[in-house]
């Protein structure tokens, strides 16, 4: 499961950076090829919650082999736009269907107990991190060759290809999937417990019980079982965990919105450095991926004091960011937030999963995505108006975001510590 988001996103960087360079070869202007650039992530938007929804209906293996293969041929006609019109039609299916590692992640949710979901998590977007790192770098050399977009957007669709192989290939049945929690048990550093591993392996066969009856429902039912979960998810008492993901969002990409350019106005550096900087930073955020293990155990496997200590530190790094008067304060505090930002993603997921119910994981995942697609949509606007008073504009709009992030936190502490107590109403 680990090498899915290693090559989902080794394949989708070596694409994603050259795509603004292929529409103006094609002879877009600016703003279409701004237009057909936002149409991704407005499909995100309305798509991410009702494919994870889905995946809750008719089970995982079925929703992210479709999801896979559907992702698959988007790439695939991307390979063959020649024109403005199909490049935009190549979109379409990717935007609707990317939701493979949101998916990947919910499967993960149901084969291991939620003590040990953070660690497993953590480690999971290492393995998609260091898939970001060497996509550019192998794309960057397909391109200087002869129609080297082409073979790119070829070999991201076989590697999605792979993926699903890769996917049919993984044991589903119950039996299997309670062989591999056992083997896990036995050879992992964090083995579960005899109890955990038998509620495990009772839900795992609750839930593809589940599955194997949706699949065959009629497509109506599906969507108005997809809408009653949506509908139930919307009702529950959510919002303010939704709101702190969507603020921390906010505030990070507002870190990162101006980053080269603010750099060269204040400091005077190039955008060489600045493209080292953030290199540097996901190489680190692939470290505290990894250490997320021996930091669950040093708070107890309290998530909520993980994420209100890390989202400090995040909100500390940004002001440090802000006011810094050289640029080896920039990098101190680009050091440490990949640490505090990495620990924070997973750590907001495994407290929407606590609370939210792990029954529909799909689903709370979903709606997560759509709330960061929100975030992605409204920071450039903010971004832009905070630069017309000042360099350090969007990093201080972040700080103050970030704050009103922790004190809603803070708020809710009481619920927050309550594991589970607040489930979904349909539930």
């Amino acid at each position: 499961l680990f090498l899915l988001p290693f090559q989902d996103l080794f394949g989708v960087s070596m694409v994603v950076p050259l795509m603004n360079l292929h529409i103006k070869s094609l002879g877009a202007s600016h703003t279409v090829a701004g237009i057909i650039g936002s149409l991704y992530g407005i499909l995100q938007l309305f798509s991410s919650t009702f494919v994870g929804c889905w995946s809750d209906i008719v089970g995982r293996q079925y929703s992210l082999l479709a999801c896979i293969l559907l992702s698959a041929l988007g790439y695939f006609l991307l390979g063959t736009s020649t024109t403005v019109f199909l490049f935009a039609i190549s979109r379409v299916p990717v935007g609707i269907f990317k939701h493979t590692l949101s998916i990947s992640k919910a499967l993960l949710s149901d084969l291991v107990s939620e003590r040990d979901r953070p660690l497993v998590m953590g480690r999971f977007n290492a393995a998609s991190s260091v898939g970001f790192i060497l996509g550019p770098v192998i794309g960057g050399y397909l391109t200087e060759l002869e129609d080297g977009f082409y073979q790119t957007s070829f070999i991201c669709a076989s590697i999605f290809l792979l993926n699903a192989g890769l996917v049919w290939m993984l044991p589903w049945s119950e039996e299997n999937t309670g062989n591999r929690e056992h083997q896990q048990g036995n050879k992992g550093t964090d083995g579960f417990s005899a109890k955990a591993k038998h509620d495990l392996h009772l839900k795992s066969a609750a839930n593809g019980a589940v599955a194997s009856n949706s699949l065959f429902w009629s497509p109506w039912i599906q969507v108005a079982t997809v809408l009653k979960r949506i509908k139930g998810i919307a009702c529950s008492d959510l919002w303010d965990i939704f709101l702190v993901r969507l603020l921390m969002s906010v505030a990070i990409l507002l870190y990162y919105s101006n980053f080269s350019l603010a750099l060269e106005e204040r400091f005077g550096v190039k955008p060489l450095f600045a493209g080292y900087l953030m290199s540097y930073s996901s190489a680190l955020g692939v470290l505290a991926g990894c250490l997320l293990g021996p930091i669950t155990r040093l708070y107890q496997h309290n998530t909520y004091r993980i994420l209100l200590h890390s989202s400090t530190l995040t909100c500390m790094l940004i002001l440090l960011y802000a006011s810094a008067l050289s640029i080896w304060m920039v990098v101190l505090s680009s050091t440490f937030l990949a640490f505090s930002t990495t620990i924070g993603r997973t750590c907001i997921i495994d407290l929407e999963l606590t609370i939210g119910g792990n029954e529909a994981s799909g689903t709370l995942l979903g709606v997560g995505q759509s709330v960061t697609s929100v975030g992605r949509i409204v920071a450039p606007l903010l971004s832009g108006i905070a630069q017309e008073f000042s360099p350090c504009g969007p990093p201080s709009l972040g700080v103050g975001l970030a704050l009103v992030a922790i004190l809603i936190m803070n708020a809710n502490k009481q619920k927050y510590c309550s594991h589970g107590n607040v489930k979904l109403k349909n539930q």
